[in-house]
């Protein structure tokens, strides 16, 4: 068995999850959630998400098989949703908006906040342009971010304050649209070469 380890790979395959996952611009969400339940469970988010990331990595594919849909097709798609995330990061609109929590359980903030569509779409994405030893690393590193900012996500909001995190938010934003837009070229080509 041959690990294939790549920096560059992992990098970007870290940048695109950070970016999609946006555990910063979420903050004000958590720290919402904080205030209503008294307390985040962030050991157990950070774990389940991990696990949800991991097991549609390798199971996505399957699950698509089985309805029968290509990865390229999917990773189309998923650039489209990516593209919508993008915009709204950098628009500061709302496209789609899932019901408010009413516990800071793992259901809010492991699904759909961590591993949600966008997620799970852009490591399928991901999945058909890298290698998944990769793509591992690269959730393993932003379950580890994600768990940090959990931890401490009061201070970090009081350190950036609401237009550093506004900033933050339209950084990645134009950061995911650039990946969307190279996702869609690299995989439309894909689509035409097998057709």
């Amino acid at each position: 068995m041959t690990f294939h380890f790549n920096f560059r790979e992992i990098a970007t395959a870290t940048m695109v999850l950070f970016a999609v996952i946006d555990i910063l611009g979420s903050i004000p969400i958590v720290i919402g959630l904080r205030s209503k339940t008294g307390h985040i469970q962030s050991e157990k988010a950070s774990i389940v998400s991990a696990c949800l990331m991991v097991a549609f990595l390798f199971l996505g594919e399957e699950i698509l098989n089985l309805i029968g849909i290509d990865v390229n097709s999917f990773a189309v798609a998923g650039a489209f949703v990516i593209f919508f995330l993008a915009i709204e990061m950098i628009l500061g609109i709302t496209l789609y908006r899932d019901d408010e929590p009413e516990s800071a359980s793992i259901v809010p903030i492991a699904f759909p906040m961590i591993a949600g569509a966008g997620t799970l779409t852009s490591l399928l994405s991901l999945r058909a342009e890298y290698y998944v030893e990769n793509i591992i690393v690269a959730i393993i590193v932003n379950i580890i971010f994600v768990y940090l900012v959990l931890k401490s996500s009061v201070r970090i909001e009081k350190f950036l304050g609401k237009n550093g995190v506004s900033v933050i938010r339209k950084v990645f934003g134009v950061i995911l649209l650039a990946i969307a837009v190279k996702l869609f070229a690299t995989n439309i080509n894909g689509l035409f070469v097998q057709s």
